[in-house]
Protein backbone atom coordinates (compact mmCIF):
# COMPACT_ATOMS: atom_id res chain seq x y z
CA UNK A 1 0.00 0.00 0.00
CA UNK A 2 1.16 3.03 -1.22
CA UNK A 3 -0.28 5.73 1.08
CA UNK A 4 -0.58 9.54 0.17
CA UNK A 5 0.03 12.27 2.72
CA UNK A 6 -0.69 16.09 3.08
CA UNK A 7 0.82 18.00 5.18
CA UNK A 8 -0.72 21.10 6.10
CA UNK A 9 0.26 22.92 9.15
CA UNK A 10 3.31 21.00 9.44
CA UNK A 11 6.03 22.63 12.14
CA UNK A 12 9.85 21.73 12.54
CA UNK A 13 11.10 23.62 15.91
CA UNK A 14 15.09 22.93 17.03
CA UNK A 15 17.40 24.62 19.26
CA UNK A 16 21.23 25.18 18.56
CA UNK A 17 24.24 26.07 20.33
CA UNK A 18 24.76 29.87 20.11
CA UNK A 19 27.72 29.46 17.65
CA UNK A 20 28.93 29.44 14.50
CA UNK A 21 28.39 26.32 13.72
CA UNK A 22 25.18 25.71 15.32
CA UNK A 23 24.25 28.71 12.79
CA UNK A 24 25.48 26.73 9.86
CA UNK A 25 23.58 23.65 11.51
CA UNK A 26 20.26 25.63 11.64
CA UNK A 27 20.57 26.47 8.14
CA UNK A 28 21.67 22.89 6.57
CA UNK A 29 18.41 21.56 8.55
CA UNK A 30 16.59 23.88 7.60
CA UNK A 31 16.77 23.00 3.85
CA UNK A 32 16.93 19.26 4.72
CA UNK A 33 13.60 19.85 6.40
CA UNK A 34 11.96 21.80 3.21
CA UNK A 35 13.40 18.75 1.09
CA UNK A 36 11.12 16.17 3.42
CA UNK A 37 8.39 18.33 3.09
CA UNK A 38 8.85 18.73 -1.10
CA UNK A 39 10.82 21.42 -1.54
CA UNK A 40 13.87 19.99 -3.24
CA UNK A 41 17.39 21.01 -2.72
CA UNK A 42 18.75 23.92 -4.89
CA UNK A 43 14.59 25.32 -5.60
CA UNK A 44 14.08 28.80 -5.77
CA UNK A 45 12.86 28.56 -2.12
CA UNK A 46 15.17 26.27 -0.55
CA UNK A 47 17.65 28.32 -1.54
CA UNK A 48 16.13 31.71 -0.14
CA UNK A 49 15.22 29.90 2.73
CA UNK A 50 18.86 29.15 3.27
CA UNK A 51 20.08 32.82 2.84
CA UNK A 52 17.20 33.52 5.47
CA UNK A 53 18.17 30.91 7.93
CA UNK A 54 21.77 31.88 7.35
CA UNK A 55 21.18 35.42 8.45
CA UNK A 56 19.12 35.11 11.10
CA UNK A 57 20.92 32.49 12.70
CA UNK A 58 23.94 34.36 12.33
CA UNK A 59 22.48 37.28 14.01
CA UNK A 60 21.22 35.27 17.42
CA UNK A 61 24.59 33.92 17.36
CA UNK A 62 26.09 37.41 17.16
CA UNK A 63 24.15 40.01 18.40
CA UNK A 64 21.65 37.54 20.53
CA UNK A 65 23.91 35.62 22.42
CA UNK A 66 23.81 35.26 26.21
CA UNK A 67 26.04 33.08 27.68
CA UNK A 68 24.66 29.63 28.47
CA UNK A 69 21.41 29.98 26.16
CA UNK A 70 20.71 28.31 23.22
CA UNK A 71 18.69 29.90 19.92
CA UNK A 72 15.64 28.27 18.86
CA UNK A 73 14.63 27.91 14.92
CA UNK A 74 10.73 27.51 14.03
CA UNK A 75 9.94 26.64 10.40
CA UNK A 76 5.97 26.80 10.19
CA UNK A 77 4.77 25.54 6.68
CA UNK A 78 0.72 26.02 6.10
CA UNK A 79 -1.07 26.21 2.66
CA UNK A 80 -0.21 30.15 2.62
CA UNK A 81 3.45 29.81 2.51
CA UNK A 82 6.75 29.31 5.12
CA UNK A 83 7.75 30.91 8.19
CA UNK A 84 10.69 31.06 9.77
CA UNK A 85 11.62 32.22 13.35
CA UNK A 86 14.60 32.47 15.01
CA UNK A 87 14.64 33.51 18.45
CA UNK A 88 17.44 34.31 21.21
CA UNK A 89 17.79 35.47 24.56
CA UNK A 90 18.68 39.24 24.22
CA UNK A 91 15.56 41.31 23.79
CA UNK A 92 17.23 44.39 24.16
CA UNK A 93 18.62 43.93 21.20
CA UNK A 94 16.57 44.42 18.16
CA UNK A 95 18.00 44.18 14.39
CA UNK A 96 18.42 47.11 12.87
CA UNK A 97 18.40 48.38 9.41
CA UNK A 98 21.21 50.17 8.50
CA UNK A 99 23.39 51.30 5.54
CA UNK A 100 26.27 49.08 4.93
CA UNK A 101 29.96 50.77 4.88
CA UNK A 102 31.36 50.58 1.41
CA UNK A 103 33.57 47.92 1.18
CA UNK A 104 32.34 46.06 4.16
CA UNK A 105 31.71 42.88 4.36
CA UNK A 106 29.01 43.54 7.24
CA UNK A 107 25.81 45.20 7.86
CA UNK A 108 24.12 43.40 4.44
CA UNK A 109 21.88 40.58 5.94
CA UNK A 110 18.86 42.24 7.09
CA UNK A 111 18.41 43.45 3.33
CA UNK A 112 18.99 40.05 2.47
CA UNK A 113 15.71 38.92 4.20
CA UNK A 114 14.10 42.28 3.15
CA UNK A 115 14.95 41.60 -0.38
CA UNK A 116 13.65 37.27 -0.10
CA UNK A 117 11.01 37.51 2.58
CA UNK A 118 7.25 39.06 1.53
CA UNK A 119 7.57 39.92 4.93
CA UNK A 120 9.88 40.28 8.22
CA UNK A 121 9.68 41.52 11.76
CA UNK A 122 10.55 41.05 15.26
CA UNK A 123 8.43 40.32 18.26
CA UNK A 124 8.99 40.23 21.68
CA UNK A 125 8.88 37.56 24.07
CA UNK A 126 9.01 36.83 27.89
CA UNK A 127 12.89 36.51 27.27
CA UNK A 128 14.73 37.76 24.47
CA UNK A 129 13.10 37.96 21.22
CA UNK A 130 11.95 36.31 18.16
CA UNK A 131 12.85 37.47 14.54
CA UNK A 132 10.33 36.36 11.50
CA UNK A 133 10.16 36.45 7.93
CA UNK A 134 7.54 35.06 6.05
CA UNK A 135 8.14 33.36 2.19
CA UNK A 136 5.03 32.72 -0.15
CA UNK A 137 5.36 29.95 -2.82
CA UNK A 138 3.90 31.84 -5.49
CA UNK A 139 1.77 28.60 -6.14
CA UNK A 140 -0.02 25.93 -4.33
CA UNK A 141 2.58 25.22 -1.22
CA UNK A 142 4.47 21.85 -2.54
CA UNK A 143 3.85 20.49 1.56
CA UNK A 144 0.33 20.53 0.53
CA UNK A 145 0.04 18.66 -2.42
CA UNK A 146 -0.65 15.17 -2.13
CA UNK A 147 2.22 12.64 -2.85
CA UNK A 148 3.25 9.11 -2.07
CA UNK A 149 4.92 8.65 1.93
CA UNK A 150 8.49 7.49 1.43
CA UNK A 151 8.69 4.80 3.92
CA UNK A 152 11.11 2.28 4.86
CA UNK A 153 9.24 -0.87 4.18
CA UNK A 154 8.18 0.46 0.27
CA UNK A 155 11.96 -0.07 -0.57
CA UNK A 156 13.21 -3.15 -2.14
CA UNK A 157 15.19 -4.35 0.01
CA UNK A 158 19.50 -4.77 -1.22
CA UNK A 159 19.17 -8.90 -1.45
CA UNK A 160 16.22 -8.37 -4.01
CA UNK A 161 17.88 -6.22 -6.12
CA UNK A 162 20.29 -8.42 -7.11
CA UNK A 163 20.28 -10.98 -9.80
CA UNK A 164 20.12 -14.06 -8.93
CA UNK A 165 22.34 -16.78 -10.44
Amino acid sequence: MNAEITLVGAEFVQRFTATRRGARLARRLAVHQLDEWGVPYGSELSDDVAVIVAELAANAVVHGYVPGRDFELRLTADAAGLRIEVSDARGERRPEMSAPEVGSEAGHGLHLVEALAAKWGVAERVIGKTVWAECRTGGPAPWTVARPSRKCHDRPSPAAAEPTR
